[in-house]
């Protein structure tokens, strides 16, 4: 009755179903990925769920061919002019993942080599690169590693939304009171100059050709046509040498700006939720390995990481003065976490941010401006590309 593919589907589901219902009670504060991946975890550790559910419930093999999918997905949805207006933003994140994955020359005496170099991408990353390096150490027979980079994945946004949302609200203050000293006359020039600016093209864009042709585009069409870039992505892999996730990447981005696609094509063809499902399986067996004698090293080398992680972060863009490429202290910190974050985590901030500071909808709506462009570029530029060209590179520096 209960041993069979159907049951052990049901409770992997299960476990995911309720991390969302507590993260939506508890409105992002405790994190769905985190309550999922403990779930598993203690159910592993006490022997409540086989350690090959995820093979039991089929999902094995979809884990598989899953990656390129998502990751030309999250190709698609990068805006390269957006990406360019806030060059200044893209510079400091990039040079902030830089710092951390130097910083983890100073934690492989601490951790281990190994252990450093699968947490480092995941730090800097999300899922994707959480798959990558997980399913590259469980390859290679090293399981603590493995478990170690998921857990990270599952704790990095109780360690970045407080540093996040806590130099977003100091940002949020000097601009408010900039802009009540003003009467509001800074907003007002923002918006005029904005508005100028979009004047000088008077010509009304063009619908590009997705637009033109979206009623083509139904679930087969686009799910086909991921199909097919994620094929060559692998191709691509496998004559260069270089990981097709990297390729992946390249070619959603590049084909996406010729306005070909939709944006996050699987989100359009109605797949984001199951492909998240089949992402997800692949990081599960990597908890099945651990023991309860490992818990205690597993939380020393989680604190290791995240306590250098954050003073180096510290270092870099609040005392010394690389934070002048932004002008402010604040928000080169507030950009330099989004690396542990990541789309949404920081578009919620913001919004956090701009309620907690602003007293009403117009000053809201000033913080807001001030500083969504510049989180969300930092997760986007982090998390959905750069760390999965880390990944790819990373994979390759593991020893056996």
């Amino acid at each position: 009755m209960f041993d069979n593919v159907f049951f052990y589907l049901f409770l992997c589901l299960l476990f995911f179903g309720i991390g969302d219902v507590l993260g939506t009670l508890t409105k992002a504060k405790l994190s769905s990925v985190f309550v999922s991946l403990f779930l598993f975890l203690i159910c592993f550790v006490t022997g409540l769920i086989p350690p090959d559910i995820i093979k039991q419930a089929g999902l094995t093999e979809v884990g598989k061919w899953v990656t390129p999918f998502i990751v030309f997905s999250m190709g698609t949805s990068i805006n390269l002019r957006e990406f360019i207006a806030e060059w200044r933003t893209l510079v400091t994140a990039i040079f902030s993942m830089v710092v951390v994955a130097i910083a983890g020359l100073a934690m492989i005496p601490l951790i281990g080599y190994n252990e450093t170099i699968v947490s480092v991408p995941i730090i800097n990353g999300g899922i994707v690169a959480t798959q990558i390096m997980t399913s590259a150490a469980l390859e290679h027979g090293m399981n603590l590693a493995a478990a170690l980079g998921a857990i990270v994945y599952a704790v990095q946004k109780f360690v970045g939304t407080p540093i996040a949302s806590y130099y977003g609200i100091r940002e949020a203050r000097v601009l408010i009171e900039e802009y009540r000293r003003t009467g509001g006359a800074v907003a007002k020039a923002k918006t005029e100059q904005k508005a100028g600016a979009e004047k000088t093209d008077e010509a009304p864009a063009k619908p590009n050709f997705f637009e033109s042709h979206k009623k083509y585009y139904g679930v087969f069409v686009s799910l086909a046509i991921t199909a097919f870039f994620a094929w060559v992505a692998f191709v691509l892999g496998k004559w260069t040498g270089l990981a097709s996730s990297i390729w992946a990447l390249i070619l959603g981005t590049l084909v996406s700006a010729t306005g070909m696609l939709p944006k996050n094509i699987l989100k359009h063809s109605n797949s984001s939720g199951i492909f998240n499902v089949f992402i997800f399986a692949t990081i599960i067996p990597s908890l099945a390995q651990i023991r309860l004698e490992d818990l205690s090293t597993l939380a020393y080398a989680l604190v290791v990481l995240f306590v250098v992680t954050c003073a180096v972060l510290y270092l870099f863009f609040y005392v010394l003065p690389f934070w002048k490429l932004l002008g402010s202290r604040n928000l080169a910190m507030g950009v330099s976490v989004g690396q542990l974050l990541g789309f949404p985590a920081t578009y919620l901030i913001v919004n956090e941010v701009a309620k907690a500071v602003g007293e009403n909808e117009a000053e809201m709506q000033y913080i807001s401006d001030h500083l969504m462009p510049k989180y969300l570029v930092s997760g986007f530029a982090t998390v959905t590309s750069c760390s999965v060209i880390m990944a790819g590179i990373f994979q390759g520096l593991l020893q056996p």
